[in-house]
Protein backbone atom coordinates (compact mmCIF):
# COMPACT_ATOMS: atom_id res chain seq x y z
CA UNK A 1 0.00 0.00 0.00
CA UNK A 2 1.35 3.46 -0.82
CA UNK A 3 2.12 5.69 1.73
CA UNK A 4 -0.04 8.67 1.98
CA UNK A 5 1.62 11.90 2.20
CA UNK A 6 0.39 15.22 4.30
CA UNK A 7 2.24 18.35 3.55
CA UNK A 8 3.32 20.75 5.99
CA UNK A 9 3.43 24.34 4.13
CA UNK A 10 5.60 26.94 5.70
CA UNK A 11 4.66 28.59 8.84
CA UNK A 12 2.44 25.67 9.57
CA UNK A 13 1.30 22.14 11.47
CA UNK A 14 -0.20 19.07 11.03
CA UNK A 15 -0.12 15.92 13.44
CA UNK A 16 -1.66 12.56 12.31
CA UNK A 17 -1.85 9.12 13.55
CA UNK A 18 -1.50 5.46 12.11
CA UNK A 19 0.30 3.52 9.25
CA UNK A 20 1.33 4.67 6.10
CA UNK A 21 1.64 8.38 6.14
CA UNK A 22 4.26 10.49 5.77
CA UNK A 23 4.44 14.21 6.85
CA UNK A 24 6.56 16.51 4.97
CA UNK A 25 8.12 19.99 4.49
CA UNK A 26 9.89 21.59 2.20
CA UNK A 27 12.26 24.69 1.93
CA UNK A 28 13.22 24.62 5.29
CA UNK A 29 16.42 26.69 5.34
CA UNK A 30 16.37 29.58 8.01
CA UNK A 31 13.02 28.15 9.21
CA UNK A 32 12.97 25.05 11.67
CA UNK A 33 10.70 21.65 11.19
CA UNK A 34 9.98 20.42 14.54
CA UNK A 35 9.01 16.43 14.72
CA UNK A 36 7.30 15.16 17.27
CA UNK A 37 6.62 10.80 17.15
CA UNK A 38 5.24 8.46 19.71
CA UNK A 39 5.90 4.97 18.50
CA UNK A 40 3.55 3.17 21.06
CA UNK A 41 0.39 4.74 19.20
CA UNK A 42 1.92 6.00 15.72
CA UNK A 43 1.49 9.91 16.55
CA UNK A 44 3.61 11.90 14.38
CA UNK A 45 2.83 15.77 14.43
CA UNK A 46 5.06 18.12 12.65
CA UNK A 47 5.76 21.91 12.66
CA UNK A 48 7.25 24.32 10.12
CA UNK A 49 8.18 27.70 11.90
CA UNK A 50 9.34 30.92 10.64
CA UNK A 51 10.81 32.89 13.39
CA UNK A 52 11.66 32.54 16.80
CA UNK A 53 9.45 34.65 18.84
CA UNK A 54 6.19 36.41 18.73
CA UNK A 55 6.66 39.27 20.20
CA UNK A 56 8.20 41.04 16.82
CA UNK A 57 4.53 40.85 15.83
CA UNK A 58 1.61 39.49 18.30
CA UNK A 59 -0.93 40.35 15.25
CA UNK A 60 0.82 37.78 13.00
CA UNK A 61 0.88 35.57 15.64
CA UNK A 62 -2.64 35.94 16.94
CA UNK A 63 -3.58 35.27 13.00
CA UNK A 64 -1.31 32.42 12.32
CA UNK A 65 0.98 30.83 15.87
CA UNK A 66 2.74 28.17 13.56
CA UNK A 67 4.55 31.33 12.30
CA UNK A 68 6.72 31.32 15.76
CA UNK A 69 8.38 28.84 18.05
CA UNK A 70 6.74 30.18 20.98
CA UNK A 71 3.47 30.13 20.13
CA UNK A 72 4.12 27.05 17.54
CA UNK A 73 5.39 24.51 19.81
CA UNK A 74 2.84 24.16 22.26
CA UNK A 75 0.07 23.20 20.00
CA UNK A 76 1.94 20.76 18.06
CA UNK A 77 2.39 19.00 21.36
CA UNK A 78 -1.46 19.32 22.65
CA UNK A 79 -2.60 18.12 19.33
CA UNK A 80 -0.04 14.76 19.45
CA UNK A 81 -1.39 14.47 23.26
CA UNK A 82 -5.13 14.58 22.03
CA UNK A 83 -4.36 11.57 19.93
CA UNK A 84 -3.02 9.54 22.69
CA UNK A 85 0.87 10.75 22.75
CA UNK A 86 2.71 10.78 25.73
CA UNK A 87 5.52 13.04 26.27
CA UNK A 88 7.58 10.72 27.76
CA UNK A 89 7.52 8.77 24.90
CA UNK A 90 7.87 11.09 22.27
CA UNK A 91 11.08 11.37 19.91
CA UNK A 92 11.96 14.83 18.91
CA UNK A 93 13.78 15.72 15.70
CA UNK A 94 14.58 19.40 14.64
CA UNK A 95 15.80 20.27 10.88
CA UNK A 96 16.21 23.78 9.37
CA UNK A 97 18.42 26.47 10.58
CA UNK A 98 20.47 27.40 7.83
CA UNK A 99 22.23 30.01 6.84
CA UNK A 100 20.69 31.17 4.00
CA UNK A 101 20.36 34.84 2.24
CA UNK A 102 22.84 36.15 5.02
CA UNK A 103 25.47 35.16 4.48
CA UNK A 104 27.29 37.74 6.73
CA UNK A 105 25.48 36.53 9.36
CA UNK A 106 23.90 39.72 10.17
CA UNK A 107 20.61 38.84 11.24
CA UNK A 108 21.14 35.16 12.61
CA UNK A 109 17.44 34.29 11.98
CA UNK A 110 17.99 29.90 11.55
CA UNK A 111 20.55 30.75 14.61
CA UNK A 112 18.06 31.93 16.61
CA UNK A 113 15.35 29.72 15.55
CA UNK A 114 17.29 26.59 16.63
CA UNK A 115 18.37 28.24 19.87
CA UNK A 116 14.38 29.45 20.24
CA UNK A 117 13.53 25.47 19.72
CA UNK A 118 15.84 24.31 21.93
CA UNK A 119 15.10 26.67 24.87
CA UNK A 120 11.30 25.95 24.59
CA UNK A 121 11.51 22.43 24.86
CA UNK A 122 14.88 22.69 27.33
CA UNK A 123 12.38 24.62 29.39
CA UNK A 124 9.29 21.70 29.11
CA UNK A 125 11.54 18.92 29.93
CA UNK A 126 11.87 17.38 26.41
CA UNK A 127 14.96 16.61 24.64
CA UNK A 128 15.89 16.56 21.16
CA UNK A 129 16.48 13.13 20.21
CA UNK A 130 18.02 14.16 16.24
CA UNK A 131 18.86 17.31 14.80
CA UNK A 132 20.45 18.41 11.05
CA UNK A 133 20.48 22.13 11.64
CA UNK A 134 22.68 24.63 10.22
CA UNK A 135 25.04 25.13 7.26
CA UNK A 136 23.51 27.51 3.98
CA UNK A 137 21.18 25.23 1.83
CA UNK A 138 17.56 24.26 2.72
CA UNK A 139 16.38 21.09 3.24
CA UNK A 140 13.14 18.48 2.25
CA UNK A 141 11.97 16.79 6.01
CA UNK A 142 10.01 13.75 6.25
CA UNK A 143 8.89 11.66 8.73
CA UNK A 144 7.18 7.92 7.80
CA UNK A 145 4.38 7.77 11.30
CA UNK A 146 5.47 3.50 10.46
CA UNK A 147 8.39 3.71 12.35
CA UNK A 148 9.10 7.10 13.13
CA UNK A 149 12.11 7.62 10.98
CA UNK A 150 12.93 11.01 9.83
CA UNK A 151 14.93 11.87 6.82
CA UNK A 152 16.33 14.88 5.11
CA UNK A 153 16.73 15.43 1.77
CA UNK A 154 19.10 17.97 0.44
CA UNK A 155 19.18 20.37 -2.93
CA UNK A 156 21.77 18.22 -4.54
CA UNK A 157 19.16 15.53 -4.02
CA UNK A 158 21.32 13.47 -1.54
CA UNK A 159 18.91 11.84 1.41
CA UNK A 160 19.95 10.87 4.35
CA UNK A 161 18.12 9.62 8.23
CA UNK A 162 18.59 11.72 11.14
Amino acid sequence: MASKQIVVDIADMKVAKGPDITLTTYALGSCIGLCIYDPVVKVGGMLHFMLPESKINPEKARLNPFMFADTGVPPLFLEAYKLGAEKKRLIVSLAGGANVLDQNGYFNIGKRNYMASRKILFKNNVLIKRESVGGNAGKTMRLSLDEGRVTIKMPNGQEQEI
